[in-house]
């Protein structure tokens, strides 16, 4: 098997997105400014029956214009602090970090990888007995499982906290019938390459707040877009990876990938400035048009792709009974649209390396309580032990792709795996 079964590495992209991205190459009057980018925003408020999107050029810079905002209608102020879940991405603390604000890291629950509300609430209150100031709450919805939000927002309400959603693994997700990025003052979306949909990189702000709003759009403008140069590495990131990287991955195709990144052609998912608390200059940048088309082209095809990862989804916990992993719960008010499935096991971390050295690129999200794994947890904020919970899952957590790419007969041939060395 010389291309691999993998989680991420351009996952989303079918043909005609590829050839999309191709075209693009020659048309550079169309990557900076173009209708495109106000269609999708206006596509994006018609999905979520919101009254206004913002497209920026990622999820962290989308989060950075909704702090910055808060922070220009004085609903927050620097060094008031944040409270968001531990098991997630640098990609969330960082923009927090970057505003001037300080991060407070709740331990989330091992039935729903979300957020513990009775950790937020105790941490809310050792905070102020601290003398901190806690002012706001990220809550993330872990793999596409909506976090217990009628839960959430009471601890807001009772604190005076804003509430802002990360839905970058959750687009499409719903909670007791109403789409997740509708129940907070803010929410914001990513397109980066391994998410929902995909543009390589991108991110909306959705949002029903007027005034907030207008400090959005303010912000949106102020900013410029991204370079040339960074563009055209996002453009070339599907192309290189499906028509050259993936099909030559077992022979030489790993290799290409680390050139191509290292002489700068590609782009990486996380720069390493983000793994020391460090912004890198393309943060924040508005949403380039030629991005804005690939995410667009993207958008249309969003109801297929969730309904694929739920069959997916479904097969493996069918397949994945009585196998020694400890398979996600069901939460029945929830819509579950599983941008990746997740399995717990004792061994999680030599069961991925097992499954990359057999060419299954199964995911490991998260191997730290926040990720990457050689993220400097204390440039980030992060007090080891804080979050036990995180800690604990960030060691036994694996996760299984479900997106258009894969088949049933890709996703059998995982679960075979899984099986012989998990058991």
């Amino acid at each position: 098997m010389i291309k691999p079964i993998s989680i991420s590495l351009s996952p989303n992209t079918e043909p005609d997105d590829v050839r999309l991205a191709f075209g693009l190459l020659f048309q550079p009057w169309r990557w900076f400014k173009g209708k495109e980018i106000k269609v999708l925003e206006k596509e994006f408020q018609k999905y979520l029956g919101i009254k206004h999107a913002f497209a920026f050029n990622s999820g962290r810079s989308a989060l950075m214009a909704i702090l910055q905002a808060l922070l220009s209608s004085e609903a927050l102020a620097k060094e008031d602090e944040v409270l968001l879940q531990a098991f997630t991405c640098n990609a969330v603390p960082n923009p927090v970090i970057w505003a001037g604000l300080k991060p407070v890291y709740v331990d989330c629950r091992e039935d729903d990888y979300n957020i513990d509300v009775d950790d937020l609430e105790r941490k809310i209150t050792l905070r102020q007995a601290q003398g901190g100031r806690p002012r706001a709450v990220i809550v993330q919805h872990t793999f596409g499982l909506p976090a217990d939000m009628e839960k959430v927002q009471e601890v807001c309400k009772k604190h005076n906290l804003v509430l802002i959603e990360d839905c970058a693994h959750a687009l499409g997700a719903t909670y007791k019938g109403k789409k997740v990025g509708t129940f907070g003052k803010a929410a914001f979306f990513s397109f980066s390459r391994d998410k929902v949909i995909s543009s390589v990189y991108g991110g909306m702000v959705a949002t029903n707040d007027s005034v907030l709003a207008q400090n959005i759009q303010t912000f949106q403008q102020e900013i410029e877009y991204p370079s040339l140069f960074w563009t055209l590495q996002q453009l070339l990131h599907p192309i290189l990876m499906n028509w050259l990287i993936l099909p030559t991955y077992r022979i030489f195709g790993k290799y290409l990938l680390i050139l191509f990144q290292w002489l700068h052609i590609l782009s990486k998912a996380v720069h390493w400035k983000e793994k020391r608390g460090i912004k890198p200059s393309y943060f924040p940048k508005r949403l380039s048009n030629a991005l804005a088309i690939l995410a667009l082209h993207q958008f249309q095809k969003l109801e297929r792709f969730n309904a694929h990862r739920k069959e997916l989804a479904k097969f493996y916990g069918e397949q994945s009974k009585n196998s020694g992993y400890i398979l996600p719960q069901a939460f029945p008010e929830r819509e579950h649209i599983f941008l990746r499935f997740p399995l717990r096991h004792a061994k999680a971390h030599e069961i991925i390396r097992k499954g990359w050295e057999r060419n299954f690129l199964i995911g490991d999200w998260y191997t730290s309580p926040v990720a990457p794994e050689d993220t400097r947890l204390d440039a980030l904020g992060y007090i080891q032990g804080s979050c036990p919970t995180a800690e604990k899952l960030s060691q036994e957590t694996l996760n299984l792709p479900t997106h258009i790419r894969m088949k049933e007969k890709d996703a059998a041939k995982i679960i075979e795996f899984l099986k012989t060395y998990g058991t």
